[in-house]
């Protein structure tokens, strides 16, 4: 499979903290990819590394086998939509909440119509255009923030515990979306849920105090990991 993106040592320090070691991640084009690892174990900024809004300390970053610099950033961030782990919505209307992006991007017309559209029943929500965004229930907030992203088309899409804080039956419809994505879109999700990281994954990351200490496929993590560490990962003592 095909290599999307690359960090190589890459390291990100804040104020002297360094929230990422030396990574090495190769993400595969079509995956779906989850890090697991405890809060402040660096995800986020895996992440935010990953949609090109962080520039590393050092190391480097490819983006389908070219080297991403300063002066190519802001085109490759174009192809990566990133959404956290708090909906943030406009007091206005669902469809104009996931229409913003696309007119930012020059759409207009009917070819807004067709994609919101096309998003909100990609995330089950057909015939909520209408209603206020800020009233929907927090899960459903959170499926038309994930229809927002769906909707500019990125080839890769990151999301920060997509399902954090969710009732069951909105956590159940977003990993059916995710899922629904693989060998379509690359997804990286980022997350403590060690159950959420088996049942979505093609190959799960260990992130621990910034350093990622195993990637590998569910099985291999979960059923037979490779040493202690992993193991203590797969019972969840790390989190």
């Amino acid at each position: 499979m095909a290599v999307h993106m690359k960090l190589h040592r890459v390291t990100r320090r804040y104020d002297g903290i360094t929230a990422l070691s030396e990574v090495d991640l190769e993400v595969k084009n079509g995956e779906v990819l989850t890090i697991i690892g405890p809060n402040g174990a660096g995800k986020t900024t895996l992440l935010r590394i990953l949609a090109l809004l962080d520039e590393p300390s050092s190391g480097e970053i490819s983006y389908r086998g070219q080297r991403v610099d300063r002066s190519s950033v802001q085109e490759y961030r174009k192809r990566i939509t990133m959404v956290f782990q708090r909906p943030v919505l406009f007091n206005d209307t669902v469809f104009e909440n996931i229409a913003y992006g696309l007119r930012l991007r020059g759409l207009e017309g009917e070819e807004v119509a067709q994609r919101v559209n096309d998003a909100l029943s990609s995330v089950m929500l057909d015939g909520f255009g209408s209603r206020p965004a800020k009233k929907l229930s927090g899960g459903e907030q959170q499926r038309v923030v994930l229809a927002r992203a769906l909707a500019l088309e990125p080839e890769l899409l990151l999301l920060d515990e997509p399902t954090a804080n969710l009732d069951p039956t909105n956590a159940h419809i977003v990993e059916r979306i995710i899922k629904n994505l693989r060998g379509r879109t690359t997804v990286v999700v980022a997350t403590h849920n060690i159950f959420q990281a088996r049942r979505l994954s093609d190959r799960v990351g260990c992130l621990l105090n910034g350093k990622i200490i195993d990637i590998d496929r569910p099985r291999n993590i979960f059923i037979k990991p490779k040493n202690e560490i992993i193991r203590k990962f797969a019972r969840g003592e790390f989190f």
